[in-house]
């Protein structure tokens, strides 16, 4: 399959001829005016007139467009597919290098360090994209959301990325969604992606921002009125003429940061922006495709005139109203305005003084985004200020980087002392090597990422991390202070004068075109299968898997609690990045930070728990060791939306691996729930969530019926309580047909495997 630094036309062609008849047919079926999430999503079924249309409820079978993957996902998704047994990916597949990369100095020295430390792990992905078919993009390339957003995104197609915010793609009216390793592989081996039926939430834009208020100000507030999982099993959709005011990278900000709200995607309608931002990017044949059937790449005209009919919620924002906001510290919805921050942190004791500020990433690192900041860096030397902080500069690709540097917007921040990073992610998912503070001092940061959990940015427990757009977070740099709000107060300057900030005017895209910058792809050969992709037996960082066991028939008799998380448990939580990232690709090493993050419920500690083989009190990573060594089978249990956050699948493989059996929680975050039912593990979720209070510490979990697993059907539990009482619950599923196929096997691949070795075969034997 060829494979190219753009999505070829002949696809975007292939995608549209079916367009008209497709939406025809959700017309017909739903029996009124249709959303653009729902046109897409038929477009893209398997069967549109056979599979159901309920949402929340029915599970189809989807046919995505491509796969990206980034360069910590992409080995576990590769080693996955190695055993599949085919030749080649079967969609167009692409691979990006931009997790790996620590930033610690500057752009240069970072990423020579990195192609030096992490050259094992590079050399296995281009040799698995060489020998399967699929693209390459180096390190130094960017940031695999923004590559997507430049070469691959195109208005009404689908695709999947094992990230959390691919959904960035969303900013050109593209259904992208974040999923699992093996979620990617059931699509790269021509399988269709099984998923639940989504709910629609419709957000209502009118009006239009003005001076310091920004395109991140619109996710914030929704992100403050959703919640971290008010999004969950559902599509954001946004409409109305305040969406149509934004620019295609203004879209792209807020559908990036839909990942925080546990929304499955969130996307815009096909407008003229997006056709200037196709066209600016050397997509002129796909803006003009897109011109031709633009009534199909928006929501019909009914649904904005009454969203509360088609959508299950609707969100009504006037954005002449909006006010620049910033969130956290430590979670995403934790939301306010600018100006009422200082109060807050006061408050809470949080630390005032800002310790540095960092601009850029996937999320906004855009043309406009850095137009914008570097006009309020320029009016600042001009009034004779300077940074009171640290600022740090993380360009989203090759592209973006190349053309701010061209343009002298580099030289603008580099004139406030600040730092420009390479093209990638470090800061944003603790793989910030910071040196102007040691661990241990509590401080605060501000930035204009998308996540804040603790540890997020630089690994430090003690750090604040505060999340805006990059205009007010190089205000708040250049105060030095989160009780400064640029609409209303002002600084000291040099001279000893008040002089107030002048919020920088956007250009929405360079007036000399894109620089395309340095050749970063490489594209496998047309035939790779002389291509040997070798994984060393003694690679701390590579490990090849094997199969885990398929379900015995038996039912589950005496689990051991592993842990009982209390409160916020996310991805972070049970298998955090930072230095792990390194281990990413080696199954049995990463598997020593499982559950390393997670709040003891019994006892409050943090990663910690007691041993029932010996009263001890352990690392969770260590008891899960000593369990799977011991063969105790195990259960995690979990609080609100268990697993929020990123779509790591080793926070779903590490439990596996080590021996657990089920996760029992209150409630899941999509990503999460889906990468445990890949890999064979239950997950539960308590029909009465007061039910978590009655697990206790020594107690043993069985449960029973498991051959009688059935869509919808509640299934039993019995805790065995450790005074020799028993206490019996009535837990839920959410698992299709097919998905309790994948139990049985005992996980997808398995199934696959199977599947491939066996054509025509249903089940997992």
């Amino acid at each position: 399959m060829a494979v190219s630094t753009s999505t070829p036309i002949e696809l975007v062609n292939r995608v549209y001829s079916t367009l008209d008849e497709r939406v025809g047919i959700a017309r017909r079926r739903l029996g009124r005016p249709v959303t653009l999430a729902e046109k897409i999503l038929v477009n893209h079924l398997d069967d549109p007139e056979g599979s159901g249309l309920e949402r929340g409820g029915s599970y189809v079978d989807l046919r995505p467009d491509r796969v990206a993957m980034q360069d910590a996902t992409a080995q576990m998704a590769w080693l996955q597919f190695m055993t599949a047994g085919l030749d080649e990916v079967q969609v167009p597949t692409t691979t990006h290098c931009d997790h790996l990369i620590s930033a610690r100095l500057e752009a240069t020295q970072d990423l020579l360090v990195a192609v030096d430390d992490n050259a094992e792990v590079y050399d296995f992905l281009e040799s698995a994209c060489a020998r399967y078919g699929a693209g390459f993009w180096k390190p130094g390339s960017g940031i695999i959301h923004q590559v997507v957003l430049e070469q691959y995104a195109f208005p009404g197609g689908m695709m999947i990325g094992t990230d959390s915010h691919t959904p960035n793609a969303g900013g050109l009216g593209m259904v992208a969604i974040g999923v699992g390793g093996a979620d990617a592989v059931d699509v790269m081996t021509g399988n269709p992606w099984n998923v639940k039926w989504p709910k629609l939430i419709g957000i209502h834009l009118t009006g239009e921002l003005s001076g310091w208020s920004a395109p991140k100000d619109i996710i914030l507030k929704v992100a403050d009125i959703l919640t971290v999982k008010g999004g969950t099993g559902a599509i954001v959709e946004y409409f109305g003429s305040g969406a149509r005011s934004l620019s295609a990278t203004g879209k792209a900000t807020i559908c990036n940061m839909g990942a925080e709200i546990g929304a499955t995607t969130s996307l815009f309608a096909y407008d003229d922006s997006i056709g200037r931002y196709l066209k600016a990017t050397g997509r002129e044949a796909l803006a003009d495709a897109a011109n031709a059937v633009a009534e199909h790449l928006r929501a019909d005209d009914e649904v904005e005139a009454d969203p509360e009919a088609c959508f299950d919620q609707v969100i009504h924002i006037d954005l002449s109203e909006l006010s620049p906001h910033i969130n956290g510290p430590h979670t995403p919805d934790l939301s306010r305005p600018v100006a009422d921050l200082g109060a807050e942190a006061t408050a809470n004791g949080w630390p005032l003084e800002v310790s540095a500020g960092l601009i850029g990433s996937c999320t906004n690192s855009s043309y406009e985004d850095i137009t914008r900041a570097a006009g309020i860096a320029r009016d600042a030397l001009a009034k004779g200020l300077t940074a009171k902080a640290p600022l740090l500069i993380t360009p989203g690709s090759e592209q973006v980087r190349a053309t701010i540097e061209r343009d002298g917007l580099l030289d603008d921040f580099k004139a406030l002392g600040a730092t420009v990073l390479a093209n990638a992610c470090g800061p944003c998912i603790g793989q910030w090597d910071r040196q102007d503070l040691p661990d241990g001092v509590p401080n605060s940061i501000v930035t204009s990422y998308n996540r804040n959990f603790p540890k997020r940015n630089d690994g430090y427990s003690t750090t604040h991390a505060f999340v805006t757009s990059p205009e007010t977070v190089i205000a708040l740099t250049l105060a030095g202070r989160l009780d400064f709000d640029p609409t209303n107060d002002t600084l000291t300057n040099d001279a000893g004068e008040q002089v107030r900030l002048t919020v920088g005017v956007g250009e929405e895209l360079p007036t000399d075109g894109f620089d395309p910058g340095q050749p970063t792809f490489v594209a496998p050969p047309d035939d790779g299968s002389s291509v040997e992709v070798s994984v060393s037996p003694d690679s701390d960082r590579l490990q090849v898997l094997s199969p885990f066991p398929a379900w015995d028939c038996e039912d589950f008799t005496g689990l051991a609690v592993l842990v009982k998380a209390q409160g916020k448990c996310t991805t972070d939580h049970i298998s955090m990045a930072g230095p792990w990232l390194r281990y990413r690709g080696h199954l049995e090493n990463i598997s020593g930070n499982l559950y390393m993050g997670a709040v003891n419920a019994f006892t409050d500690e943090v990663g910690t728990g007691l041993d029932l083989t010996d009263g001890e009190t352990r690392t969770f990573p260590e008891i899960a060791r000593r369990y799977h060594e011991a063969g105790i089978p195990w259960v995690a249990v979990g609080d609100e939306n268990m697993g929020e956050g990123s779509s790591r699948e080793h926070a779903a493989m590490e439990p596996r691996f080590r021996g657990a059996l089920a996760v029992m929680a209150r409630s899941f975050a999509r990503i999460h729930e889906t990468n445990l039912k890949k890999q064979g593990v239950l997950a539960l979720t308590f029909t009465d969530a007061a039910d978590y209070d009655l697990i206790g510490e020594h107690d043993r979990i069985s449960i029973t019926g498991l051959a009688e697993l059935a869509p919808g059907s509640p299934v039993n539990v019995v805790i065995s309580h450790h005074d020799g009482t028993n206490t019996h619950i009535a837990t839920n599923h959410t698992m299709s047909v097919d998905q309790i196929e994948w139990f049985r096997a005992g996980s997808a691949l398995n199934l696959i495997r199977h599947q491939a070795r066996h054509p025509g075969e249903t089940g997992s034997a």
